[in-house]
């Protein structure tokens, strides 16, 4: 129905459009559309329901009626609602799309149509009869605010690529040859499932239009304590993360430093390095192979474990005072070019040493186990190189097509499975020494001079100073908020957490600077609750609360958070 005058009649309020703006209307119909001439777009009315203009409401009846003209009383403009409930500004603040007083408005609205659905009929006292919009229910869906398949694939691909790449080499030489691969892909379509569920969970308790984390999800189903379980161990996570950061960018901070020292005093301890530049990373005894001792004034003073942390501090802990992380933000996409770069510099690598794997010589140098009964070092790697539940909530939300998710995750954790097969089988199948040798940091195996490994150092330094103050927003936000209810409540507040969790990473990086221990542990750690227990304690409870609970489910769902206990527990059997 096309008309210029369109009659509405909602409840005893009569009045009609004079400008023109509404066109398009279809009264009868359940799920009407209003076309807007100044935006040219459209916006679905479900159950022709209404909204109020909240500065309207804060005025007296008299002050209404003298400011309106009896033009502007039958006027009626619909309003655009953006379709992200919450924002971040480039002042870094959060902000909501819609007032509280307008969500109150809309839940008086909600209420009303249940009391009578059809018609609507909302009393003057709650919706004022003058001026009026009709206010789409529901999550609002705007096509230009979301993001296509691709986007979302990608997103949780380069989430995922973090410092576990850099140790999968390692972890594979742990676990052996075979049992690796295999760990690799059962460990992928594991943490495929329960993260699955995650998204199942958060999607079913946001139908109602509410905007919820999967914390929420604990609490509605587990109580406060389910919350608390799913936030501190959400936040051991990002702590676990910032740790080997810390470790890392010491790594890579001592080595730039110490390539360009040679460089200019022009001496190359590593210049008599043979096989193809390689290094061996541990002794006879397989324990780690202590860096050179110091014989000058530059090597006492820039020690990789005794000095560089602590000089690490003066470039990071500015940083991460900052009240807003945004211009950090603005380098997320080194993210991607280092994963790149790395995987070039591997293939490169792999063509100058050619394929160096045996099966059968057990006296070869090269020789290769298929199974070894350190595989828990790569399960509880992978628990946190698969890690993504606490944040794929938020990605998947910005989906244009919500139908695809599990389709898209599904590709999302294919690609990063691949991923992590072709670094660690590539590394160590051509890695040319004994493969006990390879390190827990394949960077590690490579000599400071080499100008390649230099660069993939700076590179990857350059992106984790930008990294680690978001993971430090990231924490301070979640943990000052469940605290006080606010993501800063002062400078001390922030100083505190901040000094804790900078002397916490000093001290990993001083004393146990070993990141596949770090990573193993805080992987089966993390993955002990919210990938293994938490989602599948929530799926059985909803099962039962919905009446779908049967005993196949409930063992097999017992099976998989098993198998978390042990993985956590077998951590340390391995010390």
């Amino acid at each position: 129905m096309s008309v210029k005058e369109a009659k509405f009649t909602i409840g005893s309020i009569n009045s009609s459009p004079d400008d023109g703006s509404l066109v398009d209307v279809d009264i009868g119909s359940q799920n009407s559309l209003i076309n807007t001439g100044s935006q040219g777009g459209s916006v679905p009315i479900l159950n022709r329901q209404l909204r109020s203009i909240s500065d309207y409401g804060r005025q007296s009846p008299r002050s209404r009626d003298n400011s309106l003209s009896e033009g502007d009383r039958k006027r009626r403009k619909p309003l655009h609602h953006s379709s992200i409930p919450t924002y971040s500004s480039d002042g870094g603040n959060l902000h909501h799309a819609v007032d509280a007083q307008d969500s109150a408005t809309l839940n008086r609205v909600r209420y009303y149509q249940r009391l009578q659905p059809d018609p609507v009929i909302v009393p003057d006292h709650v919706l004022p009869p003058h001026i009026f919009s009709v206010f789409p229910t529901g999550v609002v869906t705007d096509a230009q605010g979301k993001q296509h398949s691709i986007i979302t694939i990608f997103s949780i691909w380069n989430t995922m690529m973090g410092t576990s790449l850099l140790s999968m080499p390692w972890a594979i030489q742990q676990a052996g040859f075979v049992m690796g691969v295999v760990l690799l892909i059962v460990m992928a379509g594991l943490t495929l499932y329960t993260c699955y569920r995650v998204v199942k969970s958060v999607e079913s308790a946001g139908k109602n239009g509410v905007l919820v984390e999967f914390s929420d999800v604990c609490k509605s189903y587990l109580g406060r304590w389910g919350e608390i379980v799913s936030v501190f161990f959400s936040l051991s996570a990002l702590i676990g993360a910032m740790i080997v950061y810390w470790v890392l960018m010491s790594n890579f901070l001592y080595s730039t430093v110490t390539f360009c020292y040679d460089r200019i005093v022009g001496d190359d301890p590593t210049a008599n390095i043979t096989e193809s530049s390689v290094v061996c990373a541990y002794t006879s005894n397989n324990t780690s192979l202590p860096p050179p001792s110091g014989s000058t004034t530059f090597d006492e003073v820039w020690d990789q474990t005794k000095t560089v942390p602590l000089f690490l501090c003066l470039l990071i802990f500015p940083l991460i005072n900052f009240k807003s992380p945004t211009f950090f933000t603005k380098f997320n996409a080194l993210g991607t070019l280092s994963v790149f770069f790395l995987l070039s510099y591997v293939c490169k690598m792999a063509a100058d040493w050619k394929i160096n794997l045996t099966f059968t010589d057990t006296e070869s140098p090269h020789y290769a186990e298929a199974f070894k009964w350190n595989f828990p070092a790569l399960s509880g790697i992978l628990s946190l190189g698969y890690f993504i539940h606490n944040a794929v909530a938020s990605i998947m939300r910005m989906q244009r097509h919500p139908e695809t998710n599990g389709r898209d995750l599904t590709i999302a954790y294919l690609l990063v499975a691949l991923t992590y097969l072709f670094v660690g089988v590539m590394f160590y199948a051509s890695f040319p020494l004994n493969k006990d040798c390879i390190a827990d940091n394949l960077l590690d195996n490579l000599p400071h001079s080499d100008p390649l490994s230099f660069a993939a150092r700076f590179f990857l330094l350059f992106q984790m100073i930008t990294l680690f103050p978001l993971l430090v927003y990231i924490t301070r936000v979640q943990l000052m908020d469940q605290l006080f209810g606010k993501a800063y409540p002062s400078v001390k507040h922030v100083l505190a957490l901040n000094t804790c969790l900078v002397t916490i990473s000093v001290l990993f990086a001083i004393f146990l600077p070993k990141i596949g221990t770090i990573i193993r542990f805080s992987g089966a750690f993390c993955g002990l609750a919210y990938i293994f227990t938490l989602p599948c304690l929530v799926y059985l409870l909803d099962q039962k609360r919905n009446g779908k609970l049967t005993p196949i489910k409930i063992v097999l769902h017992g099976f998989v958070i098993l198998l978390g206990l042990v993985n956590f527990i077998a951590q340390f059997l391995l010390l």
